[in-house]
């Protein structure tokens, strides 16, 4: 006797093969903008939910990686919007980075720490091209700006990513 599957047994399935594939980076990604794990969690919750109820309205013209990484990040601005949510002091220190695969090395926290401290907006450029890998139209479709707009957040963050580096290699 065989199962048989309905539309909406594919649909769950689907966003099931999402969660799976994508929860741990937008999990990295939703704890470096909100600076708190549970606040990560249900904001990746949150984007799940959402994509579930706008699958239909997903046209394939980015990836879905791109497409859950939009809804995500708006998630996440919701999120921060919030009124208890601007009175929270939230530093993210490398040793709060959720999965940690192994101890972080100093050059290493430092480049987090650099990273971290850069305006928002090109701090999301950089953890979106660095940690999420997704390339500039990616992060452009994501992020609902130019490409050129992205070209040139990341190239004014690589910038103060080295001078801040090699700041610091001078004092040591």
């Amino acid at each position: 006797m065989s199962v048989v599957k309905g539309p909406d047994s594919e649909r769950e399935e689907t966003i099931r093969q999402m969660i799976e594939e994508h929860q741990r980076p937008l999990l990295r990604m939703c704890y470096l903008y909100l600076h708190d794990v549970q606040l990560a969690e249900d904001a990746v919750q949150e984007t799940f939910i959402k994509a579930y109820r706008a699958r239909d309205g997903f046209r394939g013209a980015s990836s879905v990686k791109t497409w859950l990484t939009r809804i995500a990040i708006r998630t996440c601005m919701d999120m921060r919007r919030g009124f208890w949510f601007r009175h929270v002091e939230r530093r993210v220190t490398p040793e709060m980075l959720p999965d940690r695969a192994q101890e972080a090395r100093e050059d290493e926290s430092a480049l987090t720490l650099a990273v971290m401290n850069l305006p928002k907006k090109e701090r999301e450029v950089v953890l979106l091209y660095y940690y999420q890998d997704l390339n500039m139209n990616e992060i452009a479709d994501a992020l609902g700006v130019t490409q050129p707009t992205v070209s040139y957040r990341l190239r004014r963050a690589r910038e103060k990513l080295r001078r801040e580096l090699e700041g610091r290699e001078n004092h040591d």
